[in-house]
């Protein structure tokens, strides 16, 4: 056996799919051929590190009988040439005699395509966990880090309707999130507008919309000590004077 047979046989051994005739050949040639143990090492550990890469996961109905299948239809060696063209070879030497009698399978093949795909896989539910957790919502965020603050409060009132509206806030952080449930949708061409008001002044703080009659929005500005949240519907775009057109829907004092 020469070293590129000792490999394939390794690869396989670490998926364990050597038949019994071909683990014991493994196991001889590994005793007789100590310096090659560093390979059998090497793919051991990729095909930990494949089992480790991805959540197990039922595989599909029917997949056994389909490589099976697969297996039985995959030529295993050379074509042989016609009769009237075949040649006599010389003896294979001593060492190559089981290569000669076995023909070589391309597992090493095989177990570096499982490698890359099992890495692809694993990268790409990576990827999509990174993406969700770099794409969250504003007030997703925002919200984490009132809750993480020491001074965290919230208010909440109800809606006309039956439905809730909270304030979230830290004074610290100077933020505030506001979530709704059962808030009216609003009919085309207008949106919801969310106010700080500081005594007698509303400072505009962003827009929102409803779907679902659930909202979730950060006000956008700083929060200062004693300012009332409050919500109007106004045009699409918000209040082209800056200041509230209608009375307000939503008033929550924050002191």
């Amino acid at each position: 056996m020469n070293e590129d047979e000792f490999a394939e046989l390794a690869a396989a051994a670490a998926l364990h799919a050597l038949s019994p005739e071909d683990e014991r050949r493994y196991r001889d040639a590994l005793a007789d051929h100590p310096e090659w143990s560093p390979i059998a090492e090497t793919d051991a550990e990729t095909a930990d590190l494949l089992a480790g890469a991805v959540a197990p996961e039922a595989p599909p109905a029917g997949i056994r009988s389909a490589l099976l299948a697969r297996i039985a239809e995959t030529p295993q060696g050379a074509e042989e040439p016609p009769a009237a063209t075949v040649q006599v070879s010389a003896p294979a030497p001593a060492g190559e005699e089981s290569a000669a009698r076995s023909p070589r399978h391309p597992l090493r093949i095989l177990f570096a395509l499982a490698a890359c795909l099992a890495l692809l896989v694993g990268v790409g539910f990576g990827a999509v966990a990174l993406n969700q957790q770099l794409n969250r919502p504003a007030s997703v965020v925002a919200l984490e880090e009132i809750r993480a603050a020491g001074d965290a409060e919230q208010a909440t009132v109800s809606l006309d309707g039956g439905g809730t509206a909270t304030a979230h806030w830290s004074a610290s952080l100077g933020t505030v999130v506001l979530v709704a449930d059962g808030i009216p949708e609003l009919p085309e061409g207008k949106e919801y507008e969310l106010w700080f008001v500081r005594g007698d002044t509303p400072v505009p703080a962003g827009l929102f919309s409803a779907a679902d009659g659930e909202t979730s929005a950060v006000l956008d500005g700083e929060m200062h000590a004693g300012d009332v949240i409050a919500v109007t519907v106004e045009e699409a775009g918000g209040s082209p004077s800056g200041q509230p057109t209608t009375d307000p829907v939503i008033v929550i004092p924050t002191a």
